[in-house]
């Protein structure tokens, strides 16, 4: 895990120029593109300053072997049926940080505070450095003072605030660099979530364990009488014995949880004053249930954000529900939904993939287009001129970046924190 990336040294650039997007990665002829918009004071946009983006702009570019490169395990999405070779690339946000993760290395950016970097210090990092301190990754998930990962062998490495418990080592300090999480769980881990104050993991056998904050909402899943830490934190992994049922992915809301088994099915769990659970009624649960009206839906992806979520189903349809005061469940109205409800202004479109930030949704369609809708006070949805709430989904337009005849824009992950978003974005049509 500590190991340098020095077989990787040929392919990897561990610098990045302010003036221009440097090329970070060289193992091919196909450009791809990280971009980011909206607020960056702590230099999450990782463009050299304190800034703020109306529009997505270059953040980096990749030259890989093939124009789509495969996503890595993504939390709360279910794996591909079919397992394909090929190099990863994935993007994640934190509240005010960012990462980049190819082919198992990976580059870190913004707020330092608390070690979250995972650079050895808690100094901010203004445009992409490579973490010499990680590798063999599949999965990294950035969290509000803390971050989490996964190897390819099935380890978990956390590291940065540990106040509320969120890194699972059993103690309430900091963590400057990435450290092993030893979890009572037999054989590997398999999937991983974080969120602002709790951290969920998955093994291959589809047992959850939980860990971080839990105020008695009871988004652990493990009670209703909150951890015995600071703020109801709970800093040693258990495994949630409520959960009837083997889960493949898992989603951390800011106060409540989403697992999601292999057949589609959404159980939730925790706070619930804005019908973050989508049961219908508004009362707290730390038992993990069924979402009743998904019974008969097989879900592909759940997402959560602040107080809301979306479901992606295998049609290519977006639910929301939760909270709706930012517009960020994507309907006419602005106001809460106690249940799913499938996002008419999406109908149009087959989704592909989803993801929320704390109270900003985003969906990316079959074709590579990107639509966003909700908080837009720090252009944050990449359009600018928009009112601080946009309820509906809006399209995300790209510069031609100097190019006369550029190739159609086709956006492959997303990626939201606090005020910011980044996309990966490719050029290149593949030959039907």
């Amino acid at each position: 895990m500590f190991r340098h990336l020095l077989p990787l040294r040929r392919r990897f650039s561990t610098s990045a120029a302010s003036n221009a997007a440097p090329t970070l990665y060289s193992g091919g002829s196909n450009p791809v593109s990280i971009l980011s918009w909206g607020r960056g004071a702590s230099g999450q946009l990782g463009g050299g300053k304190e800034e703020r983006r109306l529009y997505p702009s270059p953040v980096a570019h990749l030259l890989l072997p093939d124009p789509y490169p495969l996503l890595p395990p993504t939390p709360g999405r279910l794996p591909a049926a079919a397992e394909t070779s090929g190099l990863e690339v994935g993007i994640s946000c934190g509240l005010f940080h960012s990462a980049l993760l190819v082919d198992g290395g990976t580059w870190v950016w913004g707020k330092g505070d608390g070690g979250r970097l995972g650079l050895g210090d808690e100094s901010s990092a203004f445009v992409p450095r490579a973490n010499p301190n990680l590798s063999d990754l599949r999965v990294l998930a950035l969290g509000g003072i803390h971050s989490a990962s996964l190897t390819a062998s099935g380890d978990v490495f956390t590291w940065g605030y540990g106040g509320f418990g969120a890194l699972g080592h059993y103690v309430y300090h900091r963590e400057l660099l990435p450290k092993k999480v030893n979890g009572p769980w037999e054989g590997k881990i398999s999937h991983i979530a974080t969120s602002g104050a709790h951290t969920a993991a998955i093994t291959d056998s589809g047992e959850l364990y939980t860990w971080g904050r839990d105020e008695g909402d009871g988004r652990l899943g493990l009670g209703s009488g909150g951890g015995p830490g600071e703020a109801g934190s709970l800093s040693v992994p258990s495994k949630v014995n409520a959960l009837p049922v083997p889960v493949a992915a898992v989603a951390c809301g800011g106060f409540f949880t989403i697992a999601l088994t292999s057949e589609g099915q959404l159980w939730s769990w925790g706070a619930n004053s804005n019908f973050e659970l989508g049961r219908g009624s508004n009362s707290s649960d730390w038992r993990p249930q069924l979402v009743p009206s998904l019974k008969n839906i097989r879900v592909v992806q759940v997402a959560c954000g602040g107080y809301h979520s979306l479901a992606l189903t295998d049609e290519g349809e977006v639910l929301s529900w939760g909270h709706g005061g930012h517009g960020q469940l994507g309907h006419p109205a602005i106001q809460n939904h106690r249940v799913p409800l499938a996002i008419k202004a999406l109908s149009g479109e087959r989704i592909v993939y989803i993801a929320c930030g704390g109270s900003t949704s985003a969906a990316i369609s079959d074709k590579g287009d990107l639509y966003m809708w909700g908080n837009a006070r720090d252009c944050q949805l990449g359009v600018p001129d928009l009112p601080e709430v946009q309820p509906l989904p809006v399209k995300v337009n790209f510069l031609a970046d100097g190019d006369e005849d550029p190739s159609p824009p086709h956006v492959i992950s997303v990626a939201i924190g606090a005020s910011h978003a980044m996309c990966l974005l490719s050029r290149q049509k593949i030959e039907k």
